[in-house]
């Protein structure tokens, strides 16, 4: 299993808009190609304009094949577009992640 942490920094004050937007238009989307969301969290201290959100993949070729599927859905890229019209991110960042072997999430 890898982890892909996804890291947005919104701009402040936007954070809820930014999420509602998602909430609605793409977080279905998502669910419907990568399917594992592990959790989405928002900061409450030290980053509270950051918004983070973690999926889990069988493997990079797994993470690889779910979302060139979706990259492929015109609903996809109509998200994108109206995401970036709507100037929410400041900042984006993913890192990989790999359980350790006492991990409860394998």
């Amino acid at each position: 299993m890898i982890v892909d942490m996804r890291i947005y920094t919104v701009k402040p004050g936007k954070v809820g808009d930014f999420v509602a937007f998602y909430r609605e238009f793409g977080w279905p989307i998502q669910q419907k190609y990568l399917g594992r969301c592990l959790g989405w969290f928002t900061g409450i201290d030290g980053q509270p304009n950051q918004v983070v959100h973690l999926w889990g993949y069988d493997s990079f070729a797994d993470r690889e094949a779910r979302r060139r599927e979706m990259f492929a859905d015109a609903a996809w890229q109509d998200y994108l577009r109206r995401m970036g019209a709507g100037e929410w991110l400041v900042h984006t960042e993913n890192r990989f992640l790999a359980p350790t072997d006492f991990s409860p999430m394998q």
